[in-house]
């Protein structure tokens, strides 16, 4: 995947030209500066497991964090870390629903992808099952390499960084 960087806002996509809020993003460090201290450790959690997957799988993973929220690209955002109050809200997308009572918000479907959030506030929830979560998001988000195919109705032009809270109104 060649990646595009905005000559504006200085951010990376993983599509030339892609549509976006145009801001500038933050270091990781920036990021972790101004966020509570339990933040930190889930992020390195999330971050650390996805840096694995995608060195295993070519090296194309790019980490935007933005004020109170990181986006995890490959193409389009697969994963969210979203920083709230007491906890932070991870959102991922799958091309299926899962079943747990670890969901946080009644899952949201989008065309052929449900998008899932899940509250932690220890890093110790960030288990087996919880990686398994996060490596299938970031091999459908890539589109490829074991993914699904793109459905008929996936449209290059819709943003893949709008931001918006984690779940949207039903």
């Amino acid at each position: 995947m060649a990646t595009w960087t905005c000559p504006d806002c200085k951010r990376s996509f993983g599509a030339v030209g892609r549509s976006h809020m145009c801001s500038p993003g933050l270091t990781v460090q920036q990021f972790l500066v101004d966020a509570p201290t339990f933040v930190s450790p889930i992020f390195r959690a999330v971050n650390d497991h996805l840096q694995s997957v995608d060195g295993k799988d070519g090296g194309e993973l790019i980490v935007d964090p933005l004020p109170g929220k990181v986006l995890f690209k490959n193409g389009p955002t697969f994963c969210i870390v979203d920083v709230k109050r007491k906890w932070v809200a991870i959102g991922f997308s799958l091309r299926r629903s899962l079943e747990t009572d670890r969901l946080s918000r009644r899952t949201a479907g989008y065309g052929d992808r449900f998008y899932h959030v899940i509250n932690v506030d220890d890093p110790e929830l960030l288990d087996d099952e919880f990686r398994v979560w996060l490596t299938e998001a970031y091999h459908h988000g890539a589109g490829g390499r074991g993914a699904v195919p793109k459905a008929s109705n996936f449209d290059p032009m819709m943003p893949d960084d709008i931001d918006f809270e984690i779940a949207p109104p039903p």
